[in-house]
């Protein structure tokens, strides 16, 4: 049985991670069997989430991972689109990881009431004597990592405006079809669901969810996607 390395539901999430959700919905479309467990990050060959084991091997990045049950267990992910499709849906897929990742990493990260609401969570196991210490060195790397990839340097009217360009992209690929795959999901799902229900989480303080609420397609995409493979959440 492969064993999948994340955090645990939360947030309304199935996990505070959508790269963790898109690897959970990818080995569920394969029918592989699975469990999960709280991630070690020392042991976390890129040191990051998600990681899996299978038969001894470990396997990082949801991608590589997808890559590698695609080899091992022949799932296919393809959906049978034509290629055109496929290629628009896998730039969709990159933007969604390259893209709404950081916007939302932004939103819970560098807004102080989103922070104490989440993030400061993770470090909730960490000693009392060093916690402050640990949270303010996180937060310092986070917020490194967030001024080279660029989110920060954007005003808030700048990300709102990348938002709505990037919400209408997903509503236009999305419009007239009951998943990416056409009648069935297909890999692409798994990432479009994943990013999606993370950055509409209501849980946080965020213009997202109303700015992607004007686009009724993605609601009912998210509502089909979660019957689908979260029935009891």
């Amino acid at each position: 049985m492969i064993t999948l390395y994340g955090a645990e539901p939360m947030w309304g999430l199935s996990d505070p991670s959508p790269f963790v959700v898109k690897t959970e919905l990818l080995l569920k479309m394969a029918g592989v069997p699975y469990q999960r467990r709280w991630a070690n990050f020392s042991k976390a060959p890129k040191g990051k989430i998600p990681y899996i084991e299978d038969d001894g091997q470990i396997i990082p990045d949801s991608t590589l991972i997808r890559f590698h049950l695609e080899k091992k267990y022949g799932a296919d992910f393809s959906g049978n689109l034509p290629s055109f499709e496929a290629g628009a849906f896998w730039a969709a897929e990159k933007m969604c990881e390259d893209h709404l990742y950081w916007i939302n990493l932004m939103d819970r990260w560098g807004n102080p009431v989103n922070f104490e609401r989440g993030p400061r969570h993770f470090f909730a196991k960490a000693p009392a004597l060093m916690r402050p210490l640990i949270v303010a060195m996180v937060k310092r790397q986070v917020t490194r990592n967030m001024h080279g990839h660029g989110v920060s340097r954007y005003s808030a009217d700048e990300r709102r405006l990348l938002l709505e360009r990037a919400f209408a992209a997903l509503a236009a690929l999305l419009e007239g079809r009951d998943f990416a795959g056409g009648d069935k999901p297909c890999g692409a799902d798994a990432t479009l669901y994943a990013f999606l229900a993370s950055i509409t989480s209501t849980y946080f303080e965020s213009e997202a969810p109303a700015l992607a609420a004007r686009h009724p397609v993605l609601g009912a995409y998210l509502s089909r996607m979660k019957a689908r493979f979260y029935p009891d959440a």
